[in-house]
This record gives structure tokens, C-alpha cells and sequence, in this order.
């Protein structure tokens, strides 16, 4: 059962986003209906619109209306969860906003605390967030102003920076206003529930927890693929590209909490520790290798859309081998397959069991056919299967693939929260493990670097669009 945080007051910068408008208020609207929600919270927007405090509820409904027709449903909820509501306009960039900001969360003083404990959301493209953390030290609005009995805390939307060196950067400024325990680096992947229950499937089960391992497992397969272009981000992509945008932050962290080794408890550093040594131990890539481990892609008319370079080499798929090597992964690939505008939409974790030492049912190529797999499907549907060989009916004996599936919608009555319920709670109440601590990020920020570098620039190939990417990926299981 989830704890209520103390009564506190959230500020989001960049209230007028698509962010705020898709995820932040939707998912605070409805904690507030459910009651998850502190007794006596506030919540402050903060942009550039020049808003009153009722304008900026009146947006905030008509978004939901708009996106979401269903969220509104209770005029008396409503009522009550707007009253809650207050805007700050302020150039994010000057100073001066931020003692007006100051003003409006004091002016909410009272015997609740509310003004005590502060909860910042930077909603905001990432090369704001040095700009934000900067004023709200100078504001007085940062940890070290915080009275012994409340809290300050914040979260950071990624990508961290957009290298190893301006991550070092970034995690330098925050630091010098919030202590690593009061900073949430948000990874939206991390607050869904079939990418927690990796932890509890791997450590639970007595069947799988002695198999996982380089004696018996042959590979493992991670694939995060979008059949849609990147849309509207044309200015983003441009600035990110795929490896920036989806591999230094989901795609690893998928790898991290497969992995690891179990914690000695469950408590978030001892989590976190463990991802940061997977991630810590992954070999590195140098231009020698770079052929055989790395390929990039990028879809047949990504440079017509809008606010993409005519000549642009910025990749919208990438398809890389990792090896890990500590004692439990030495030689086995890890293969990490991302893009756009693929074939399908889908995130899955695929472990492929090695085959056994003799077949003595059909051709030995058939066995890559119906080796054993474990398939973690996170999204859309979310489902763990499991893969095995069984007698085909005849006289014949011929084996095929069939499958054991768990369904999360048919198995449990109960909905969970959605990652942005979860997470946004988790932050109030001060409980990390489902965040990136700074290490991990730098560790990740490494892999990537290392993986642009081996790779000295070059083009990527490009791939039709809804195909599988480039036909150079077979490359990399030879």
C-alpha cells in the first residue's frame, strides 16, 4: 500500500508543455481523485504565458478534455483539485521570476507545511535544467535553504546532458543546490510494472534463478521498436538521435535490471548498486570491434521532415552487441535493437536458453528453432512467455515451438499505477530505486560516447520504412 507523502507543493516548470499537459496533470488529477494524494498540497505552474490563476486552470481542464475526455469526469473533483492549482509566470533563463516564485509558495504558509516541503518538476528541454537549478539556488528555493523539519527535492526529465562531459556537468550543478538523495532523474520505463517485475520473476522463482547464467543461457535480446517516425521532434532528433534519445537511459536500463546481481536487500542504493556494476562492466567498444557490434540506421524519408537537415546523419535506429564481462555474463551477447518507423510496435526482453548437448528429435539446425526462450513483453501488451519444443501430432516425431503466456490484464483484477502515477508518488515520498542515481548515468553516458566514437561518424544505412532496419544488422550474429 503506498504512503502518503507530507503535504507539500509541487512546481512545475514548463506548465504550458506537452509533458505538463500529456502526463504531469492527468496523472496528479487523477492521485488527487483516488486519494493518494498528500491531505493538503498545492501545486504551482511556471512558464512564459501570461496567465492568471484561473486561465491557467482553464487551460489545464481543456488540455484534459481535449486528450483525455474520460479523466474529467467529476465536476466536484475537478472543483477541488483546481482550487489546488496556481500559476507563476517567469522567463525560466532570468533570475528575477524566481523571487516571485519564492512569493507564491510562501504565500501558501500556513500550519499544513505545505510550504515547507517542495517538490520541483523540471518539465523542460534538458538544456534548461543547469538554467533552472542555478536560479532556485539563488532564489533561496534550493536544499541548503530548507528548514531542519521539511524537504526539497527535485526531478529531472532526461537525456542527463548529451554526453559523458556535460552529465559530469549537469550532476555538478544539482549537486551544489540538492543532495543526491533528494534528485529523481525520471526514466518513465522504470515506474512500469513488467519492468519491475523483472527483479521479482529473475530473484522469486526457483525454476529460473539458478539458469541465469552464462552456462546456460546463449543470448539475451532487447528490442524497443516504434512503427512511427519521430512526429513533431524533428528539432529534438536532430539535436539527440536515437542513441542519445532511447539507448543511454531505456535501453540500458533494461539491460541493467536484467543483468544484475541480486541486492543484499531492497533498498534503493543496494538496487541501484547492482545496476551501476552491470553497467560499469560492459566491454568497451573501440573502432576495431565496431564493425561486428554496432550498426545504425535511419529510415527512408527522415530528412523530409520538418526540422531535419536536407543531408542529416543523425540515426533513427541502432542496433548494438554488448558483452558484459564479470563472472556471470563473460561471452554471452546481449544484443540491443532500437528504432523508428519498424515493423511493429514493441518493447520485449528475450532470453534464448542454450540447447542441449544432443537432438534427438530432428535435424541439428532445429534446434535454434525450438531452443528455449523466456520473452518479457512490456509493451503494448504486457505478458511474460514462455518458450519450449513439444511433439508435433503424427507418426513423425518433430518438434515445434509452442508457448506458455501470463497476461497481467487477466491475471490480476486489480490495474496498477501507471508509471507517472507511480514514480510522481514515489518522488514525494522520497523513494529512489525506480531513478537513476548519478553514476549510472555517467556509466551509461560512457557506454554511448565510446559507442560514437568507435564508429567515427559515419552515415548510417539507411532502412524502408515499417522493415525490420537495415539488412546490415546480420551482421553483428555472425
Amino acid at each position: 500500500m503506498q504512503v502518503k507523502a507530507d503535504n507539500c507543493t509541487i512546481i512545475i516548470f514548463g506548465a504550458n508543455s506537452d509533458l505538463a499537459a500529456r502526463k504531469l496533470f492527468p496523472s496528479l488529477y487523477e492521485l488527487a481523485l483516488w486519494g493518494n494524494l498528500p491531505d493538503d498540497f498545492r501545486i504551482i505552474g511556471a512558464g512564459r504565458a501570461a496567465l492568471s490563476h484561473e486561465e491557467f486552470r482553464v487551460s489545464v481542464r481543456e488540455n484534459m478534455v481535449k486528450l483525455f475526455p474520460e479523466t474529467v469526469r467529476e465536476e466536484a473533483g475537478w472543483k477541488t483539485f483546481a482550487g489546488r492549482l496556481f500559476y507563476v509566470r517567469l522567463d525560466l533563463a532570468e533570475p528575477d521570476g524566481y523571487h516571485t516564485l519564492h512569493h507564491e509558495i510562501m504565500r501558501g504558509a500556513g500550519e499544513s507545511g505545505s510550504n515547507t516541503n517542495l517538490l520541483f518538476y523540471l518539465a523542460t528541454p534538458p538544456s534548461l535544467a543547469p538554467v533552472i537549478v542555478r536560479n532556485l539556488k539563488e532564489a533561496n528555493l534550493g536544499e541548503q535553504n530548507c528548514s531542519s523539519d521539511g524537504w526539497r527535492k527535485i526531478i529531472v526529465e532526461k537525456p542527463y546532458g548529451r554526453d559523458l562531459q556535460s552529465a559530469r556537468e549537469l550532476n555538478s550543478v544539482i549537486g551544489e543546490a540538492f543532495s543526491e538523495k533528494r534528485v529523481f532523474r525520471i526514466d518513465h520505463y522504470l515506474g512500469k510494472e513488467t519492468v519491475q517485475n523483472i527483479m521479482v520473476f529473475r530473484f522469486s522463482n526457483g525454476i529460473f534463478e539458478p539458469l541465469w547464467n552464462r552456462d546456460h543461457i546463449a543470448n539475451i535480446s532487447i528490442t524497443i521498436a516504434e512503427n512511427f517516425g519521430i512526429r513533431d521532434r524533428g528539432a529534438f532528433y536532430e539535436e539527440a538521435g536515437l542513441l542519445r534519445d532511447i539507448m543511454q537511459n531505456h535501453a540500458l536500463q533494461l539491460l541493467a535490471a536484467v543483468a544484475m546481481e541480486p541486492p543484499v536487500d531492497l533498498s534503493a542504493d543496494a538496487v541501484r548498486d547492482e545496476k551501476a556494476k552491470v553497467l560499469r562492466s560492459i566491454r568497451h567498444f573501440i573502432p576495431e570491434n565496431a564493425e561486428h557490434s554496432i550498426v545504425l540506421g535511419q529510415y527512408d524519408g527522415y530528412r523530409s521532415e520538418k526540422n531535419v537537415a536536407d543531408d542529416s546523419t543523425v540515426e533513427t535506429f541502432a542496433a548494438i552487441k554488448f558483452f558484459i564481462d564479470n563472472w556471470r555474463w563473460k561471452d554471452v551477447p546481449f544484443f540491443i535493437k532500437a528504432g523508428k518507423n519498424l515493423a511493429e510496435t514493441v518493447t520485449e526482453i528475450v532470453i534464448t536458453f542454450k540447447c542441449p548437448p544432443q537432438n534427438y528429435f530432428g535435424p541439428a539446425e532445429s534446434c535454434s528453432y525450438t531452443a528455449n526462450q523466456v520473452i518479457l513483453r512490456i509493451q503494448p501488451e504486457e505478458t511474460i512467455a514462455i518458450k519450449f519444443g513439444a511433439k508435433r501430432p503424427g507418426e513423425a516425431v518433430i518438434t515445434d515451438p509452442v508457448f506458455m503466456k501470463f497476461d497481467y490484464k487477466t491475471s490480476f483484477t486489480e490495474a496498477g499505477l501507471t508509471p507517472y502515477h507511480r514514480l510522481l508518488l514515489d518522488a514525494m515520498a522520497g523513494e529512489q530505486m525506480n531513478f537513476i542515481r548519478q553514476d549510472s548515468v555517467e556509466y551509461s553516458w560512457a557506454i554511448v560516447d565510446a559507442i560514437r566514437g568507435a564508429v567515427g561518424g559515419q552515415s548510417p544505412d539507411l532502412y524502408p520504412v515499417h522493415s525490420r532496419g537495415p539488412e546490415s544488422v546480420v551482421r553483428l550474429y555472425s
